[in-house]
């Protein structure tokens, strides 16, 4: 037995990352029948300690062989007792906070957070959840937790929520319906015509229950969504927002329209065209192009792109490439309801992360992935968190 085959075998890293009695149990039985790999079993305890644990050392290949790892051990670890996840989030985050320098100092007491003097330091705190609301008409109707929503012909909407309850609305004719989905929650719309919207957190969509003859429109008026528009010849596809509107030829489109950040649109397939409400010309858009708007010059611009960074995230997931951290953050606080307060850490906010983020529900697990991809650490001390350079 190699010091390797102990770093490839998933049961190793999960004993490193999260000792239990039955590991320990496991490994020491293992040595009890084995004593001719203790010295196998130590080189590779000590390579995962000096080279896993040493951030600046960490080559893209042994980044994500961790990063691999501590998933793996997640997903284990949940299908074998729920109660163990946060043990388990706690505890790989501890591993990967911890190095042989000791550059920083976390103290024992919860209620405190102390570093050195001059650390670069990002905070956050989570936000008080609020509830999605469907409002027709004059009803408002809230949800707790995410939900599906499916329109047909006849002017109802089948909800069905995460407990796979399903509920039956009868939606106003007039006027538009509004679909509000407040930060950290998502939903997903099928429209009556057959097209599937999915509505990031932040996001805030009108639609008719039906569509009249001749053309289907709908409007965000915040956030940003994914859609899969049903092919009709016969009805053109119109989505407006407050900057420009989208006519859409048959295709699969996101846009986002946040406050904090300019417009964009990416096309998957199909094609586009984007107008501002008050001219004539349209831009014809491509599959793989982003174009992104300028409200202070009222111009477009495009750059060919690689979509998945851009529609993931409706698949819980978040494609990375060299994204700055201040915009995976931004990311991060709308689709977990957080608050991230930068300070004047310039260093720190220019750095870049490269890979997937699984956004799973444990935000733990999340940031402490974050902490990997970005060489920095991360320490959730009653529910306040804490992002410091490596």
């Amino acid at each position: 037995m190699r010091y390797t085959d102990f770093l490839n075998d998933p049961r190793f890293i999960r004993w490193q990352l999260i000792p239990d009695e039955e590991t320990n149990r496991y490994w020491e039985e293992l040595l009890r029948q084995h004593p001719e790999w203790k010295s196998e079993m130590d080189e590779a305890i000590s390579y995962l300690k000096q080279k896993a644990m040493s951030r600046n050392d960490l080559s893209d290949l042994e980044r994500e062989w961790l990063l691999h790892s501590i998933q793996s051990a997640s997903v284990q670890q949940k299908r074998k007792k729920q109660r163990l996840i946060y043990r388990l989030s706690a505890a790989a985050a501890l591993l990967l906070l911890l190095t042989v320098t000791g550059i920083y100092l976390f103290t024992t007491d919860k209620n405190n957070f102390t570093s050195i003097p001059g650390t670069e330091l990002i905070t956050g705190e989570m936000l008080q959840s609020k509830d999605i609301r469907l409002i027709t008409g004059q009803e408002a109707i809230n949800f707790q937790e995410d939900i599906e929503v499916l329109l047909n012909e006849a002017g109802s909407a089948a909800i069905t929520q995460q407990n796979k309850e399903v509920k039956t609305v009868e939606i106003n004719r007039t006027p538009l319906s509004s679909l509000i989905v407040p930060y950290g929650k998502r939903s997903t719309l099928t429209l009556a015509d057959g097209s599937k919207v999915w509505l990031n957190s932040g996001s805030i969509l009108e639609f008719p229950p039906t569509f009249r003859e001749g053309k289907r429109e709908i409007r965000l008026l915040t956030g940003e969504m994914y859609i899969e528009v049903a092919h009709d010849r016969k009805r053109p596809f119109l989505v407006h927002t407050s900057d420009f509107g989208v006519r859409v030829y048959g295709t699969s489109f996101n846009i986002a329209t946040y406050g904090d950040a300019a417009p964009e649109v990416v096309l998957v397939e199909g094609s586009i065209s984007l107008k501002q409400t008050d001219r004539k010309e349209e831009m014809m858009i491509h599959p793989n192009e982003r174009v992104s708007f300028d409200p202070s010059t009222g111009s477009f611009s495009k750059t060919a792109v690689n979509v998945d960074s851009y529609i993931s995230w409706k698949d819980g997931y978040l494609s990375l490439d060299k994204t700055p951290m201040t915009e995976l953050l931004k990311r991060i606080e709308r689709y977990y309801n957080l608050s991230f307060n930068y300070d004047q850490d310039v260093n720190l906010q220019k750095r870049t992360c490269t890979g997937k983020i699984f956004l799973s529900d444990n935000l733990d697990n999340v940031m402490t992935t974050i902490a990997l991809l970005s060489s920095t650490r991360y320490e959730n001390v009653n529910n306040r968190i804490y992002i410091t350079n490596d």
